[in-house]
């Protein structure tokens, strides 16, 4: 069940990111759910970081959110740079 929950907010969060960040991004629902997740992961060690989160306490949405835009952000910053042919 908890895998099932982690897959929604997942989608939500990602979800959530290319509305923020709106622009052409690869994929679809798979795709903007994994950015979710990874999102909630990247929240999750900066709110660590900065002491907002104890050991086993995970992001909430707004931190995937924030997590997500972050890895859109760089995933559109590293795809800039790629020379196309």
């Amino acid at each position: 069940m908890a895998l099932l929950w982690t897959a929604l907010i997942g989608l939500i969060a990602g979800a959530l990111a290319k509305m923020i960040m709106p622009g052409k991004d690869p994929g679809g629902i798979i795709i903007t759910m994994l950015l979710g997740v990874a999102g909630a992961m990247v929240g999750t060690f900066i709110g660590r970081s900065v002491g907002w989160y104890t050991a086993g306490e995970g992001a909430g949405l707004i931190a995937a959110v924030v997590g997500a835009v972050i890895l859109l952000w760089a995933y559109r910053l590293m795809r800039g740079r790629t020379a196309t042919p």
